[in-house]
């Protein structure tokens, strides 16, 4: 089974690029989506966060509002945070690709928004990296709810940058023309992408 890694900086369109995916019948992981279980009420992360940051732990659950505000610009804090939920969400990752494995999957994409940061290629076949210029990622990203200029620049902080990412990528799907435009070229991509030719 081919697992291929799909990454990218904020705003970029991982979501349009693993829409690609599953359409093509291909199983996505979503870090983002494992992180908010394990943020949920009753979720593996929650004991561990409210040991580090008790104020963000409400009625059993994280308010990623709070703990957001918490780390930002505590690199310290944030470490620490990283250490306790990054095991986590590798561990439902195994649990997915093992998934994938016994339904007998070609490929599984692992949509992980740090991967080269955290070492995550090392774990995949192929790393597909979704792009678009930076005023277009800014322009998108401002537009999210609850979205600050300085809370764009901590995120964009602590994320490789664009041309890093694209220059180690296997594909580059430019996002900044058109979500059409995107598309098209992940399809274009797949059959080599997942071994199929």
């Amino acid at each position: 089974m081919r697992v291929i890694g799909l990454t990218g900086g904020i705003g970029m369109g991982k979501s349009t690029a693993a829409k690609v995916f599953r359409r093509a019948g291909i199983p996505v992981h979503d870090a983002d989506a494992a992180v908010h279980r394990l943020y949920a009420r009753g979720g593996e992360a929650v004991p561990a966060i409210a040991a580090l940051v008790p104020e963000a732990v409400k009625h059993g659950a994280v308010d990623r509002a709070v703990l957001g505000a918490a780390v930002l610009g505590k690199p310290d804090l944030l470490a620490r945070l990283e250490r306790a939920v990054h095991p986590l969400v590798r561990r439902a990752e195994q649990r997915f690709l093992a998934r994938c494995r016994r339904a007998g999957a070609r490929a599984a994409v692992l949509d992980i928004p740090l991967l080269f940061e955290t070492g995550g290629e090392s774990r995949v076949d192929a790393v597909v990296v979704v792009s678009a210029p930076a005023s277009v990622q800014r322009a998108r990203v401002l537009r999210r709810q609850g979205m600050t200029e300085a809370r764009l620049a901590a995120i964009l902080a602590r994320q490789m940058p664009d041309a890093e990412k694209r220059r180690r990528a296997d594909l580059v799907v430019p996002t900044g023309l058109s979500r059409h435009h995107a598309q098209a070229v992940l399809r274009r991509a797949l059959p080599s992408l997942i071994g199929e030719r």
